[in-house]
């Protein structure tokens, strides 16, 4: 096996390690952080990260990796400079607010982020994570008196409780119900059976769902299927949610995965980040965020709107559009999608399922979770980076940064192909 450890364009990227120890990481982990994590460290082999920069990451060791997973937050990079930059400036001069007094780049990064999204999406409510982005959501649609939840089976919107109350995976819910009543879960792609649960409680009901879904392994929604999803939540008078903190922000080749089908909540994540402080949004027309817009205080947090965050928020925003996010997936997709449909019909089409994706968001569908395991831990050995898919064991999930260069397409391609070879030696018949 061959690991790239060519140093990086900026060298200054490398963090010095010396004195780093692998198994007292694992120790102090296991002791204090998380028994799990733990053990699958070991089991991925003495791996690390430490340093990053654009499309790469670095290990105590000097290792090199190629950054295709970070679960799609790293879509312009690592370190951008255009939002690494924002952020020092403001951790110099006022990186934490009271919550009492107004903050300009609170509001700078909210006009940054409305103006990205939909006409009639003009609220941003800010908060540090996905889920709570969620919770913000579900609260905005209480507020309109919507009190029956519906989203997409094998969809996937959080752990929190009332995000989990709408992920629909009994893996999660089971050991933590009873969740939020009022809820039902219906097939993705299916709008006769939304319809179906929409006309039993006309008014009363809050639609949540990923254009795409991620987690539920990259699965793409039937041609006109969101639009008609649109027409039958205005038809009974049902909030739709559309969840694209995965999928938004340029990943899937158009700043938004939904395209222009505008929806009454949007959540964004991830990307929002600018790969550099965890951030994400709820962004709502007038009228749902009607509610909280009177009175603030029914829905706060202390570090919402904290202003590091905030000036990560608006350079992503700005970064998103002046380096050519969306077109630059666009560019990219189709070459990496079709390089990999080759390599996998050409060296172990017996193990994989399907090959599919959408601007910078791809699943590698295997015939068995076993397969997808050992692809995975495989592939990193020989340094690029992927995610598993929470609620697909069966999915590798590749989502590369936007800023891969020609060499780093080969890197991949190659990484992949040895890979899929190992995996063909491994399990000639597939069985």
């Amino acid at each position: 096996m061959t690991i790239d450890t060519a140093p990086p364009q900026n060298p200054s990227a490398r963090t010095d390690a010396s004195g780093f120890d692998f198994h007292e990481v694992v120790k102090t982990s296991r002791a204090h952080l998380n028994k799990g994590r733990a053990a699958v460290a070991e089991m991925l082999g003495g791996h690390s990260e430490v340093a990053s920069e654009g499309a790469y990451l670095f290990g105590h060791d000097g290792r090199r990796y190629l950054e295709c997973g970070g679960y799609g937050v790293f879509i312009l990079g690592h370190r951008n400079p255009s939002v690494t930059s924002a952020v020092v400036r403001q951790v110099t001069t006022h990186p934490l607010a009271t919550r009492v007094l107004l903050e300009p780049v609170a509001a700078r990064a909210a006009k940054a982020v409305a103006d990205l999204t939909h006409p009639g999406l003009e609220y941003v409510h800010f908060v540090p994570s996905g889920s709570e982005a969620t919770e913000a959501a579900i609260k905005m649609a209480r507020g309109l008196g919507k009190r029956r939840l519906i989203s997409t089976i094998n969809g996937f919107h959080g752990k929190t409780m009332g995000a989990l109350s709408v992920t629909a995976r009994e893996i999660y819910q089971t050991p933590f119900e009873p969740l939020l009543p009022d809820r039902s879960h219906v097939p993705f792609g299916d709008i006769d059976a939304l319809r179906g649960e929409l006309v039993a409680a006309p008014g009363e009901c809050c639609v949540i769902m990923e254009p795409v879904q991620g987690e539920g392994g990259v699965i793409l929604p039937p041609d006109g299927y969101l639009r008609e999803v649109r027409e039958a939540c205005d038809e009974y008078d049902a909030t739709l949610i559309f969840d694209e903190i995965l999928t938004g922000m340029g990943r899937c080749g158009q700043l938004w995965a939904c395209g222009d089908v505008a929806p009454d909540i949007m959540l964004v994540g991830k990307g929002l980040s600018g790969g550099v402080v965890p951030v994400a949004a709820a962004v709502a027309t007038p009228e749902a965020y009607a509610l909280i817009n009177r009175d603030p205080l029914l829905h706060s947090s202390t570090f919402s709107c904290a202003p590091v965050a905030m000036a990560a928020a608006e350079a992503a925003a700005h970064a998103i559009v002046e380096q050519r996010v969306p077109e630059r997936a666009a560019e990219l997709g189709p070459i990496i999608l079709d390089g990999l449909r080759e390599i996998f019909d050409e060296v172990c089409p017996h193990l994989v399922e399907e090959v599919r994706g959408t601007g910078l968001l791809f699943a590698l569908e295997f015939k068995s979770g076993e397969f997808a395991g050992e692809f995975l831990f495989e592939l990193l050995d020989r340094g690029v980076v992927t995610n598993h898919s929470l609620n697909a064991s069966s999915v590798i999930r590749i989502t590369p940064p936007a800023c891969l260069s020609e060499a780093d397409l080969d890197w991949l391609f190659s990484a992949v192909r040895a890979t899929a070879e190992h995996l063909a030696g491994l399990f000639p018949t597939g069985g």
